[in-house]
């Protein structure tokens, strides 16, 4: 498990407002932030929904932004910071463009890659990006259960339960 620095807590919080505003237009809470030397290069969070696109997590949109910032696809000397665990599409893409290290705040026990259902680290690939978990998992992981509870008591409302 890797270290926890002094500006962990700093940029998740800053994923943390990103993930408010998912949850604002009816989103999983999700946000995400690169950075590289202290400077934040991208930021997003999930718009699944909006978009109507599987593929529109946070970590995507955050590592297409990266890609564009940075001018090119291989994101060395970066940081990742996302309040949920990624999911094996995400970790994917990650190892793909050689991130050097993600932050996670909440561990995902139904779709966690880093982790939590499988450990894409633990297998012979190429790359293989240094894992802090558990920063400000608190907070994160009461966004999501506040956010899967309002779901499920307005799904019960429409269904007249």
């Amino acid at each position: 498990m890797g270290y926890i620095n002094k500006d962990d807590e700093y940029f998740m919080r800053q994923a943390l407002k990103l993930a408010k505003n998912a949850a604002d237009l009816g989103e999983v809470p999700i946000g995400c932030v690169i950075t590289r030397d202290e400077n934040v290069v991208a930021s997003a969070y999930n718009l699944r929904e909006t978009n109507k696109n599987a593929a529109a997590h946070a970590e995507l949109l955050a590592i297409g932004q990266a890609c564009e910032a940075l001018g090119g696809w291989r994101l060395h000397g970066c940081t990742l910071y996302v309040t949920l665990e990624p999911c094996s599409m995400c970790a994917g893409a990650i190892v793909n463009a050689r991130i050097d290290r993600v932050v996670f705040a909440a561990p995902d026990p139904k779709a966690g890659a880093f982790g939590s259902v499988i450990n894409l680290s633990a297998y012979p690939l190429n790359h293989k990006p240094e894992i802090t978990r558990g920063v400000l998992r608190e907070e994160a992981a009461a966004m999501l259960g506040d956010f899967f509870r309002r779901l499920r008591e307005n799904r019960l409302k429409t269904e007249g339960r």
